[in-house]
């Protein structure tokens, strides 16, 4: 192997360091600490499991619960303001 000049280690390091400066983000998404958390969150969900209610009970909740909103609803204050009231304040 021929002799290399220290020059031209340089210039080496110098063009590895400017590479690694310019894909650091890139590189620290897929290997930085977030990056890891997002990993070991989606092992996490991969294992959840969907439980499916009963088809009886679902009919009879999803009417419960619109009723309760619009119980709420009707609870509701409400206010009357006009135009002129609005630009007062």
């Amino acid at each position: 192997m021929a002799h290399v000049s220290w020059l031209s280690v340089a210039l080496l390091a110098c063009a590895v360091l400017a590479v690694i400066g310019a894909e650091w983000p890139r590189l620290s998404e897929r290997l930085g600490l977030e990056a890891r958390r997002k990993r070991q969150r989606a092992r996490r969900k991969s294992q959840w499991k969907l439980v499916p209610g009963e088809s009886e009970d679902q009919d009879l909740d999803a009417e419960d619960f619109a009723a309760s909103v619009e119980r709420d609803l009707e609870q509701l204050p409400t206010t009357t303001l006009d135009e002129s009231d609005r630009f007062k304040r």
